[in-house]
């Protein structure tokens, strides 16, 4: 059985990424590919990530006008991501656009709530309601755009897995119980988010920063 964990790799350093990645690929479903490695990094920084065996995510949250998002998406399509992020933000003809562009095979997720923001943030930017709500929105408008699923904290899974329950649910922010939050404010443990109806689970310091990220892979796991 496949992993639910994919370890999200967010150094700039393509060694330092190879490393961590072939420590720990034994225990993990795919690899997350940030905007911080793909800036430094990019494509070819992602082929030389892939030859290591792994699906790979690439996490760039795009969010622009359509026919933008739509281009940049065709120029990725030669590295055929397992998944793609785009912002729900970006609104609904941007959303269509952007999985009518990906390759086939590729699940394009809508980023919904960022798992740093809680409800001084979104007040702060205009969005009414709480996290919650604005999570909910979202994700009924890339459902309604066709795409496979979302990404949201472990707070609001359970309740967009109950309104979608086919679609996919990509948890960030998922933190092990005496894990430190960092600069994450809505955060829950793995074992949380899976209950809660997570299909797959990016976990990155806890991992990444450990004295021996294979070990920390696995005392995550076995709680899984």
């Amino acid at each position: 059985m496949t992993s639910p964990i994919w370890i999200a790799i967010d150094t700039p350093e393509l060694d330092r990424a190879r490393e961590i990645v072939t420590r720990v690929k034994r225990h993990v479903g795919g690899i997350k590919l940030g905007l911080e490695f793909f800036a430094a990094n990019g494509r070819a920084g992602v082929r030389t990530m892939a030859l290591l065996g792994l699906p790979i995510f690439l996490d760039l949250k795009l969010h622009d006008i359509p026919n933008t998002v739509a281009k940049a998406i065709q120029a990725l399509r030669p590295l055929s991501p397992a998944i793609l992020t785009v912002h729900a933000a970006g609104g609904r003809a941007m959303m269509e656009d952007a999985k009518a562009a990906a390759p086939n095979g590729t699940k394009v997720v809508a980023v919904t709530v960022l798992t740093s923001l809680d409800q001084s943030d979104l007040l702060a930017a205009g969005v009414s309601g709480d996290p919650h709500d604005q999570v909910m929105r979202l994700a009924a408008a890339a459902r309604e755009a066709g795409l496979d699923g979302v990404v949201c904290s472990g707070e609001e899974v359970a309740a967009v897995h109950k309104s979608w329950p086919d679609g996919f649910f990509v948890v960030p922010g998922v933190r092990p119980a005496d894990g430190v939050l960092s600069d994450q404010k809505r955060v829950v443990t793995p074992r949380q988010a899976l209950d809660r109806g997570a299909s797959i689970l990016v976990i990155g310091r806890p991992i990444t920063q450990a004295s021996d990220p294979d070990a920390a892979v696995r005392a995550i796991e076995a709680t899984l």
